[in-house]
Order: structure tokens, then sequence, then C-alpha cells
């Protein structure tokens, strides 16, 4: 019997985005990913297909279906709600920030100017461009 795979991180959208336009850093970043621990949001599933053409969109779901699904609860958005107040996040990424810190996860972005990194330890910057 097998033990339970840990997630590690949650993907946030500009991440994804930065790989479906072809930026080499990004790429490189998600290969060396174990996709069975890492995450994405249902924001970021729902930021990233209504960017996608429709040639594209077989692609992008694969992609994206590869990678742990996590919803926002109400326990999730009161969070965020804190968070939002507390810091002045735009919503979406206060409901990233919330996902991350009820898992204990790491949140993967490039959004230094929101996430910095020296004042929330769960922010993972891959790369910066």
């Amino acid at each position: 019997m097998g033990y339970p795979i840990m997630l590690e991180r949650l993907l946030d959208s500009v991440i994804l985005i930065d790989h479906l336009n072809a930026i080499d850093q990004a790429t490189h970043f998600i290969a060396g990913l174990e996709p069975r621990t890492t995450a994405i949001s249902v924001i970021s599933l729902a930021e990233i297909l209504v960017g996608l053409e429709d040639s594209s969109r077989d692609k992008g779901k694969l992609l994206l279906d590869q990678y742990e699904l996590l919803i926002i609860d109400g326990p999730i958005a009161e969070k965020a709600a804190v968070l939002r107040r507390r810091y002045g996040w735009r919503l979406p990424d206060a409901f990233q920030a919330a996902l991350a810190n009820h898992h204990k996860i790491r949140l993967c972005t490039r959004n230094t100017k929101d996430f910095d990194p020296s004042k929330h330890p769960f922010v993972e910057i891959p790369y910066s461009l």
C-alpha cells in the first residue's frame, strides 16, 4: 500500500500563461515539476480556459488536467476575505493565497508586487522576466 502524495505548490495563473505563451523560463520550470504534487485552483482553471483559442483548447486542457484542482469553499472564502482586507489584494489573489495557506503549500507566482516572498514565506518566485 502506497503513501498518499502530498501537495507542494499551487501554480498561479501567470506561470501557466507564461508557459502557454512560450516563455522559456516558465516552460523549463513547469517541465521540472512533479504533476502529482502540484495543484491549480478553480480560479486559474477559469482564467486559462478563457484565454485559450479554440485551436489550443485541447492542449491547454491536457496541461491543466494533470494537476490537482483545488476548490473554493466557505472556509477558503472567509480566509480570502481576511487576506483581502489585510493586504488589499484583488480577490483572485486573495483566493490563491487562502488556498495555499489552507493546504500548507507554496504559492508559485511571478507576482512580486502583491506577493513579496520576504513578507509572505509561503510564496515561491521561480523566475523573473
